[in-house]
């Protein structure tokens, strides 16, 4: 029998990820402390969140220590600055012209765009996108929850970019 250890470190990264999450005002505070902690496991650069969201460190746990979040009113003023910034906006969004996340390639230096869990992103931010992409369904509902896609789509971005 070989020995196994629980919680080894995590994988260090050869240059830090150029992968910002900007999030639309979020219904559930659950799944906006969701997005959060994904993003800390993903070593994502920062997440900015919109509106009054709360961020629970009970479910954030230690990722609020090494991720930066800021807060912003609205989410169309940040998206304009990410581009300016030279960020490529890729919207998690089920539109005419998503493509399959299973086929897409992320350039380096992304903004993913999370909409509302209801009502998704809007006609003025989706305007702004660069790309949309969306995650196959097979059952109902017809799509996921939107932290479970958020992970997903953070997940896919990281397995393009292992080293960062």
């Amino acid at each position: 029998m070989f020995e196994q250890v629980r919680h080894r470190p995590p994988v260090l990264l050869d240059r830090p990820r150029e992968l910002v999450v900007a999030c639309a005002p979020t219904r559930s505070h659950v799944n906006m402390a969701s997005i959060v902690r994904t993003a800390g496991c993903c070593a994502v650069k920062k997440v900015i969140v919109c509106g009054n969201a709360r961020i629970d460190p009970k479910i954030t746990r230690d990722s609020t220590e090494q991720t930066p979040i800021e807060h912003r009113r609205t989410l169309s003023p940040v998206l304009r600055t990410l581009a300016q910034d030279g960020y490529t906006l890729v919207g998690l969004e089920q539109t005419t012209n998503s493509v399959n996340l299973h086929e897409f390639r992320f350039s380096r230096k992304t903004a993913l765009v999370i909409g509302n869990e209801r009502l998704g992103l809007s006609e003025e931010e989706l305007a702004l996108m660069d790309a949309c992409v969306e995650i196959p369904v097979w059952g109902l509902p017809h799509s996921y929850n939107v932290s479970v896609a958020t992970a997903m789509a953070l997940y896919e971005y990281c397995r393009q970019y292992p080293a960062g």
